[in-house]
């Protein structure tokens, strides 16, 4: 009994001992069977699957922050009337019998924040436009907490771009432009402005979607439009901010956000702005060429009703008449493929291309008509936007207010009319009027034309923001002002520029 116990004993040990010398063997030949961990990535492999691991924004923040700044812009709303009666404005007690003892409403501030990023070492700012339109006064911060007033070089309300820029003796660190184009859905991205007051906040997510669209509801805007979405969280004070990828490439600015979705916001594309940058640094605003057409993409049945050989090319529903494609021959039905040499997959590409031309430029538009590939040449027309009157009274305000205390607008055929303005004349017409101002002082008054500056004859804003420019702190500034009601009377005004 006891012997057959021990005999099993030994059995067993020399058993275990056989085991573990065999897995020292298979070990050191390497034929221990791979764990599941250990067969993941060889299967991967196989397959073409990539191991990703996630990237430190940590590098790429901290050199951005340097160049990223906080926009402070600050506008008068006018005081607004609380009556409407045939007096005007005027209490028509106090019309009668003189001021009743009640205070007279007041100007205000506004006041409004965003951010902004260098893009030269001499200052020069991108933000949004709606960051700074209308502002009296704009003030920007940097990283190191210096404050220096800008001014506006240039807006383009259609895609919500403007260029501000600062005066410092030191060179400043801007950011390097990207390819808006090359981001891919799914490529990481980091969010850098002010949101909420909260300075040089990061934030990280992807880019979500591309080439978005129908966020304005201003036509000449929505067909302009080309929004990168993004989850990198964007909120109130973000504005103007640069959308940056992990090479520290600026390939957005961030405009807006969804309510009350979670994480869905936009950028405007950086290729939108740098084609519109040289635009807006001569002429502080943007002219873009027409076509006269509308068009759409190409589905399924548009392919197979017009034989198309692809669903590639912008499909043209309707023609203007008298515009610059009529005129060429383009007919509704066509599909435009090509734009000179460049291919037009969708419509926003000839839209993008076409925009970014100026008015009296000739393309070659390459179409297919009843499976026939021709071609037809045009020589764009001026893209008319109801926001061009806003985009040069923006870029003109600052400096008319700072030094004048006026703020004007261009004088147009049907302001000529309503104010029996005389033919032939050409200035600019006075909107407002800042009470306590030199031009106030002098008895300017809305309504009165600006014909002269120094001497200067003026016949846009453009013209008298040029004039205007030209002048300091101090200087004597010579006024041509001419009033057309209730009877004309022209005469000169001089003010001490503010």
């Amino acid at each position: 009994m006891h012997g057959s116990w021990r005999r099993h004993i030994w059995v067993v040990l020399v058993a275990a001992g056989a085991v573990a010398f065999g897995m020292v063997i298979a070990g050191s030949l390497h034929l221990t069977p791979a764990g599941l961990a250990q067969r993941a990535a060889p299967a991967a492999a196989a397959t073409g699957a990539r191991s990703l691991t996630l990237p430190s924004f940590s590098d790429v923040a901290d050199e951005v922050l340097n160049s990223v700044v906080s926009i402070t812009s600050t506008e008068i709303v006018k005081a607004q009337s609380q009556f409407n009666s045939p007096f005007g404005s005027q209490d028509p007690f106090e019309f009668f019998f003189g001021p009743r003892g009640r205070g007279t409403p007041q100007d205000r501030k506004q006041i409004q924040g965003g951010s902004g990023f260098i893009i030269s070492e001499d200052g020069e700012v991108l933000t949004n436009n709606h960051v700074v339109s209308g502002a009296e006064k704009i003030q920007v911060k940097l990283r190191d907490k210096e404050v220096f007033t800008a001014k506006v070089i240039g807006t383009d309300p259609a895609t919500d771009v403007a260029l501000i820029k600062i005066e410092d003796k030191k060179k400043l660190h801007p950011l390097a432009l990207g390819d808006s184009d090359k981001a891919r859905v799914g490529d990481w991205v980091m969010a850098v402005g002010n949101p909420l007051n909260f300075e040089g906040t990061v934030t990280v997510g992807v880019i979500s979607g591309k080439g978005r669209a129908g966020l304005s509801d201003d036509p000449n805007a929505a067909s302009l439009e080309n929004f990168l979405q993004t989850d990198a969280a964007i909120n109130f004070g973000n504005s103007g901010g640069p959308l940056i990828n992990i090479s520290g490439q600026v390939v957005g600015i961030n405009t807006a956000m969804i309510q009350p979705a979670q994480n869905i916001g936009f950028a405007v594309a950086i290729n939108t702005a740098k084609e519109i940058l040289p635009q807006l640094k001569a002429t502080g605003k943007v002219v873009r060429g027409l076509l006269g057409i509308r068009i759409g993409p190409v589905d399924q049945d548009v392919m197979q009703a017009f034989h198309l050989p692809s669903m590639e090319g912008a499909f043209v529903q309707s023609v203007d008449a008298g515009e610059a494609a009529a005129k060429a021959g383009v007919q509704h039905g066509d599909t435009i493929v090509k734009v000179d040499n460049e291919p037009v997959r969708d419509p926003r590409d000839l839209i993008g291309y076409v925009s970014a031309k100026p008015p009296g430029q000739k393309v070659r538009l390459t179409l297919i008509r009843d499976g026939k590939s021709r071609e037809v040449t045009a020589t764009l027309g001026t893209r008319q936007g109801t926001t061009e009157t806003e985009t040069e009274r923006a870029g003109s305000r600052g400096a008319s207010r700072q030094k004048l205390g006026i703020t004007v607008t261009n004088l147009t055929p049907d302001l000529s009319q309503r104010l029996n303005v005389g033919k032939g004349v050409t200035g600019v017409i006075v909107e407002d009027v800042q009470d306590d101002s030199p031009a106030a002082d002098q008895g300017i008054s809305p309504g009165d034309v600006i014909t002269e500056i120094n001497g200067a004859k003026i016949s846009s804003i453009a013209d008298f923001r040029a004039e205007l420019d030209k002048t300091k702190k101090g200087d004597y500034i010579r006024l041509y002002v001419r009033r057309f009601a209730p009877q004309e009377i022209s005469r000169y005004v001089v003010i001490r520029a503010e």
